[in-house]
């Protein structure tokens, strides 16, 4: 095998990709997030198959992925002066920016809003996917996954998920991120942050010079992806307790017999303790950003090994800590609100 060979597949599987997206078929690709379920924006039926497969909400809008940042005015109108300098500095990256839309954004894509969300994804596959569709193109694409339930990091993910009912699999390998973009909106010029994600909203605040609000210190009716109060969510209940407060609620649960994984950040005696026959320690990293890239895989694979109940570790409450707390918080919603 030459060095070339690799690429001249990875090319030839793109342009297959590309003849699929154009008959309307739906491609799973990867980006530095998640895996994305990309269907054709200027394609109708493949954009409501996206929301069939994933039995998603038509009115829940998608996001609208490009390659160029030349091509953000085609999609969205009256930029303002700080949306720019946030696509400068962190496209491509895990960056969703809500902007007007423009007349070349079809309403079925924006659940019916006239604003949509917009970003260049950082993952060579997905920048060469979108490249090859052509100029003025992009897709749509939502994490490929079935509504509410954990996004996928791997493209074998995709496949537990959709099995045949998706035309194609790009494999790009572990997404570096892991979890969803930041997503932020403009409300009277101010920037709004709508789903905390791969960017530090320090990091925001650096770029621009100001301070992000958080939108739950706006009143804005604005519907944006991964905003529900129960999202990315395993099969396997899951409960967020504090540290002084999850060895507790775990032998709680022992006196039953029951099954459970003890997911925790802090390596201490005191949790290291509580680990038996039936209470199972599982340690995350104690850096955000390597618990983030790890989180949606470790929830998939316990929710495989049969257990009653997982119990996370309620994260720091840091800044930096902001969308692993989020991402819990949603996970467990229908059996937890401790966090």
């Amino acid at each position: 095998m030459n060095d070339r060979e690799p690429l001249l597949a990875l090319n030839d599987k793109i342009v297959a990709a590309v003849t699929l997206l154009k008959a309307g078929k739906n491609v799973a690709f990867p980006t530095e997030t998640v895996y994305g379920l990309g269907a054709d924006i200027a394609n109708p039926s493949a954009i409501n198959r996206v929301y069939e497969i994933k039995g998603r909400p038509i009115n829940h809008p998608l996001i609208v992925h490009f390659a160029e940042m030349n091509q953000l005015e085609y999609w969205a109108t009256d930029v303002p002066d700080s949306a720019w300098q946030l696509a400068e500095h962190f496209w491509p990256g895990p960056l969703t920016l809500i902007l007007p839309r423009s007349s070349h954004v079809p309403l079925s894509v924006t659940g019916g809003q006239n604003t949509v969300g917009l970003r260049i994804p950082d993952h060579p596959i997905a920048l060469a996917l979108l490249r090859a569709l052509g100029r003025d193109r992009a897709l749509v694409a939502p994490s490929a996954n079935r509504f509410g339930r954990l996004s996928p990091t791997s493209a074998n993910h995709v496949y537990e998920e959709f099995g045949n009912k998706v035309s194609m699999v790009l494999d790009g390998g572990t997404c570096k991120v892991g979890l969803e973009s930041t997503i932020i909106s403009f409300y009277n010029s101010t920037a709004i942050l709508l789903r905390p994600g791969g960017i530090p909203i320090a990091s925001l605040e650096d770029v621009l010079k100001q301070k992000i609000v958080l939108k739950g210190n706006q009143d804005i009716a604005l519907r944006t992806p991964g905003n529900l109060s129960s999202h990315y969510a395993p099969a396997t209940p899951l409960e967020v307790w504090p540290t002084e407060s999850i060895q507790q609620r775990a032998q709680q649960l022992n006196k039953n017999g029951l099954r459970i994984a003890l997911i925790v950040w802090s390596d201490s005696d005191y949790l290291s303790q509580a680990a038996n026959e039936n209470i199972h320690l599982f340690l995350m990293p104690a850096d955000p950003i390597e618990y983030g890239h790890q989180l949606y895989a470790t929830l998939r694979q316990l929710d495989q090994k049969g257990f009653f109940r997982m119990l996370a570790e309620a994260p720091p409450l840091d800044s930096a800590w902001l969308a692993i707390s989020d991402r819990l918080q949603r996970a467990s919603y229908n059996t937890s609100t401790h966090l």
